[in-house]
């Protein structure tokens, strides 16, 4: 009576300082553990050592398996060893069978009365005392082992005469209880918010979500793979920069106190890779978490994964080539992954897209004027004046245009009228210099720069070109996109003093190339949502969207 009243005081303070709520099961719960505890039982066990998975136990050969009447007459040895979790139990005359899940699969397992003894962790007893009352270890798995708590078992195997493989338990113990149980909100659960904000459980009672992250586990081993076998090196560079460099795009500030500074979180590792190569690294690549302080919906997320990568000698041509050689390695070495997938563009319209190689090729500039009228060769960092006049002109509108400069102009223009058409995959190249201020000016034709991205059915996935080497060229390209950002273009880049110093030193000829992981991944496995292959996605407080509601 004293512990439940305690129990009800604690669950009180407990909802008054974190909203923390119990369930009548989850007061039960804990008083059971409380019990347990009490009664010298480690409900929250250190270690477990020697499990086996169950994967490898289902795989166990025939021959080992026990004749179920001897079990039943005589219990079981201790032949085998794993754990998991509890996820269904029910009780049936002298026996209560239960289901086991652990990283692996499932299996059954079974608790006979008078055949199976309880380790306490201090040890092995065929009782215990709980409130002056003796359990036995039967009932111990009966009624103190409950649905979601991790347990671990020592046992044989045997066929029930359902031809169901089962664990007949000879031992077992108490590895950790679970104070809550799974809401019933989560049974076939449907509600997207409550899945990001809980991924754990989604990935408890959903097969495919904790499938899909395995297999994105494997997915990035394998792109791994492939660098190593060409030879890159994979190094690390910093997430905090003086400046916001590289990409069209707002960054997340912060300050560094030490330093007294602000400070920018990474939109891209790109000028840190490429000074790797000024000493001497000629091959390097960069597993990267970036960060752009932009809007959000299925197909953006503001902290993502990333790879870049850059090769000295080579051009954007060699990145083609490399990037096909890469797409036909993952799907020879992940068999789980098809060639062919279903995806849905921007407006929810689903086409059938093959990544059998070689891919598709198109013009940038001459597919825009095609499809526009527009010439975006034509333009000048200074002339947004007069390319937002044409693009009226030919009726186009886009959101908040009036207040862009020219390379995010094109960019959005580009957005427009010509992505939404490219099912792909499709290798997009020759692009206005004004485009992309670190990219390389082709050699024959001074007004694009050598660069390329890849579009799947109106997602971009890919970027690469040749890089710009030249310091001279470099300092006055920062020098243009500092004017822009003073006009209020939040996505002009910044400029880096620093980088340029770098190269005044002697950078060599190369090209670099970024893919976008989760959007990559998102395609592949058919998914609509970047959150959907994003373990733990940042998510607004619930605070804050209380607050909003009530507003």
């Amino acid at each position: 009576m004293a512990l439940s009243i305690y129990l009800k005081a604690i669950n009180l303070i407990y909802n008054q300082i974190f909203k923390m709520e119990y369930s009548r099961e989850s007061l039960d719960r804990q008083e059971k553990i409380q019990n347990l505890k009490d009664a010298g039982v480690i409900c929250y066990a250190n270690n477990y050592r020697g499990k086996q998975d169950i994967r490898d136990i289902v795989a166990t050969n025939e021959s080992e398996y026990k004749d179920v009447e001897s079990l039943m007459e005589n219990g079981s040895k201790k032949s085998f060893k794993t754990a998991g979790r509890l996820m269904s139990s029910r009780g049936m005359w002298k026996l209560v069978f239960a289901k086991l899940r652990d990283h692996s699969g499932d299996i059954q397992i079974c608790f006979m009365k008078d055949k199976v003894v309880f380790n306490t962790w201090k040890e092995v007893v065929n009782s215990i005392v709980i409130d002056n009352e003796e359990k036995t270890a039967y009932k111990i798995a009966e009624k103190f082992c409950q649905v979601w708590d991790y347990i671990g078992v020592e046992w044989e195997l045997f066929l029930t005469k359902h031809w169901e493989l089962t664990i007949f338990v000879n031992e077992f113990q108490i590895l950790s209880k679970a104070i809550r149980p799974l809401p019933e909100k989560f049974h076939g659960l449907t509600d997207k918010e409550s899945i990001y904000r809980q991924r754990y459980l989604d990935l408890i009672m959903d097969d495919n979500s904790y499938n899909r992250f395995f297999l994105r586990s494997k997915f990035v081993k394998t792109l791994r793979n492939f660098y190593d076998k060409n030879t890159f090196v994979e190094i690390e560079t910093p997430v905090l920069w003086n400046a916001a460099s590289w990409a069209a795009a707002a960054p997340f500030i912060t300050h560094h106190n030490d330093f007294d500074e602000d400070y920018f979180l990474r939109i891209s590792p790109e000028t840190a890779l490429k000074k790797a190569t000024v000493g001497r690294f000629e091959r390097v690549v960069e597993f990267t978490r970036n960060f752009r302080n932009e809007w959000s919906d299925p197909s953006h997320i503001q902290e993502f994964s990333a790879i870049e990568h850059y090769a000295t000698w080579w051009n954007y041509e060699d990145n083609m080539k490399f990037t096909e050689e890469m797409f036909d390695f993952v799907f020879k070495n992940i068999p789980e992954l098809s060639k062919e997938v279903d995806v849905k563009d921007k407006q929810g319209i689903t086409k059938r897209v093959s990544f059998q190689t070689p891919w598709q090729r198109i013009d940038y500039i001459e597919g825009i004027k095609e499809v526009s009228g527009v010439d975006v060769s034509k333009y000048v960092i200074w002339d947004e004046a007069k390319l937002l006049s044409d693009i009226k002109s030919a009726w186009i509108q886009f959101e908040w245009m009036d207040k862009m400069v020219v390379p995010t102009l094109i960019d959005y223009l580009f957005k427009k009228v010509l992505r939404p058409s490219i099912v792909g995959p499709a290798f997009v190249y020759n692009y206005p210099k004004t485009m992309q201020p670190l990219a390389r000016q082709n050699d024959e034709n001074p007004s694009i720069v050598e660069q390329f991205q890849v579009v799947v059915n109106g997602w971009e996935i890919i970027k690469a070109y040749s890089e710009l080497v030249d310091p001279a060229i470099q300092k006055a390209n920062f020098d243009a996109q500092a004017k822009a950002k003073e006009m209020w273009d939040e996505e002009a880049t910044s400029g880096d003093d620093d980088f340029v110093l770098a190269m005044e030193y002697g950078m060599p000829c190369q090209s670099g190339w970024w893919m976008w992981i989760e959007r990559v991944f998102s395609l592949l496995t058919e998914q609509e949502n970047l959150r959907d292959v994003v373990l733990f996605p940042t998510m607004k407080s619930e605070k804050q969207g209380e607050a909003k509601k009530e507003d």
